[in-house]
């Protein structure tokens, strides 16, 4: 199984197909590395498993127990830790705060939200050898939601794009962003991008697994559900129970003698 690499991303631009998924658990990311080429411990999980109403609640200190079980648990794939909230507010705080999640989780790179107003900050990063991952359209941390219908809109992501592009990040997420505005983005920058409800058109593609799988009542258009794992724990549950009530459980086999 030979490892993923940033410079094996790079490559895949307008070639191969990026295939990634999130993990925030040890379970989750021994799946998601056998098939993906990069594995995002994201802020989501504030919303998927602790029941947050927003991203911005979720804490560094908590991102880093998930990464560090998911970093351990992978063997192939990059895996990309999401800075929170407020976490890179400047270049200097971000470095701080980078160097520290980089050393405590030994992940491969992390990824910031926003366009020009941060791409100062992915530069000084990358100069200082920390690997950025940007992220562009609908930016859940700070609810801007430029899909680019508008001129105005698709004015500001393209200058989003190119800037981050321009700025040493390896690689962009876009994210809820127009078909052909996607596609053109796509077209124009060096680096890969990485689609989220982005069209066909980007390098590659990403969702939240538990999304996919069914594993949380959240169901955009951009989502395609694989399996359906509520109802599936659902039922399990309700078997147990069952068999509890009518003391069919344990059964012998699960009696110590």
């Amino acid at each position: 199984m030979q490892k993923v690499t940033i410079k094996k991303i790079l490559k895949k631009k307008n070639k191969l197909p990026i295939v990634c998924l999130t993990a925030y658990s040890k379970n989750v990311a021994k799946i998601v590395d056998k098939y993906c080429d990069l594995t995002l411990v994201g802020d989501s999980l504030g919303m998927v498993l602790y029941g947050m109403k927003t991203t911005r609640d979720v804490k560094l200190d908590t991102m880093i127990l998930h990464a560090k079980a998911v970093k351990q648990s992978t063997k192939r794939s990059i895996v990309v830790f999401d800075m929170p909230y407020r976490t890179y507010t400047n270049k200097f705080i971000a470095y701080k705060n980078a160097k520290m999640v980089m050393k405590s989780t030994k992940c491969d790179a992390i990824k910031l939200e926003g366009g020009m107003k941060i791409a100062k900050i992915i530069k000084y990063l990358v100069k200082k050898k920390i690997p950025v991952l940007g992220h562009i359209g609908l930016l859940p941390q700070t609810s801007s939601n430029f899909k680019g219908k508008s001129a105005a809109e698709r004015k500001r992501i393209l200058k989003d794009a190119f800037a981050i592009s321009n700025s040493g990040a390896f690689g962009i997420i876009i994210e809820c962003v127009i078909e052909n505005l996607a596609k053109e983005i796509t077209k124009n920058i060096a680096i890969p991008t990485i689609g989220i409800g982005a069209s066909k058109h980007c390098d590659g593609q990403i969702l939240v697994t538990e999304d996919m799988v069914g594993l949380s009542d959240f169901t955009p258009r951009f989502v395609k559900n694989y399996s359906n794992l509520n109802k599936s724990i659902e039922k399990s549950v309700k078997n147990y129970a069952k068999d509890v009530k009518m003391k069919r459980f344990p059964f012998i086999k699960n009696v110590y003698k």
